[in-house]
């Protein structure tokens, strides 16, 4: 993907703000891959700004989040969906590692494992304000804990801040399983180490998936943007 945009003016909200934004809308053309789908697993829920938009769809949905006072709000944000769940953990392509976790002062929306990188040269008020030690888990081993039935998802989401890659490593063996993977992700490089859209983009060809939507939502002076990307295996 080409990062060579000159002069571009990002767009002027915050993260925060941007979940916000996400909060209120109806749902928008990036969004009707759910029509065709039963269930979503949403790993790095935040505080399910989204709950809205699945209800919307009548959609099966569990909600993963690590950060424990985000989570502890999740779970009361969506305690009058019937068809939500939340569980609370990291994944990412390990099982049982210890890894710290860098907790955002925009309401935890940009805290990851990767240091900040160029995220600053789109969002400068965004920083570091914590950080906790988590254990790791992968996708494949969640999917098998007593409660939760693979079998009622069809749709994977992310929003990792970076460590998308790390969580399709450690979901492969459930990846023929979904139709639709929808990520965030930038063609420059938002947090130190943490994969590029480019990256993202090989890794699911090579098992079976294309782009059918990538729309940008911030963009760098410097060169580069932020995309929501819809992935469909074909």
């Amino acid at each position: 993907m080409s990062s060579t945009k000159s002069k571009t003016v990002s767009r002027p909200f915050t993260p925060l703000k941007r979940l916000w934004h996400r909060h209120i809308r109806r749902p928008a053309a990036e969004d009707r891959y759910l029509q065709e789908c039963r269930g979503v697993i949403h790993v790095g829920a935040n505080t399910g700004q989204e709950r809205k938009l699945y209800d919307t769809y009548n959609l099966n949905v569990l909600w993963i989040e690590p950060i424990p006072d985000v989570f502890a709000r999740l779970q009361s944000y969506i305690a009058n969906y019937p068809k939500q769940k939340a569980v609370q953990a990291l994944i990412t392509d390990r099982d049982g590692q210890e890894i710290t976790l860098h907790i955002a002062n925009n309401a935890g929306a940009s805290s990851s494992i990767f240091e900040l990188g160029e995220h600053k040269d789109v969002w400068p008020d965004v920083a570091y304000s914590g950080k906790i030690t988590c254990v790791s888990k992968t996708l494949k081993s969640l999917m098998t804990e007593p409660g939760i039935d693979p079998d009622r998802y069809d749709a994977l989401v992310m929003d990792t801040q970076g460590s998308e890659l790390l969580v399709l490593k450690g979901a492969e063996p459930l990846l023929s399983r979904f139709k639709f993977i929808k990520t965030e992700a930038a063609d420059f490089e938002m947090y130190q180490g943490g994969v590029k859209l480019a990256e993202l983009e090989s890794f699911l060809a090579a098992r079976g998936f294309t782009i059918i939507r990538k729309d940008s939502f911030a963009k760098r002076e410097q060169g580069g943007a932020c995309f929501d990307v819809v992935f469909k295996r074909t």
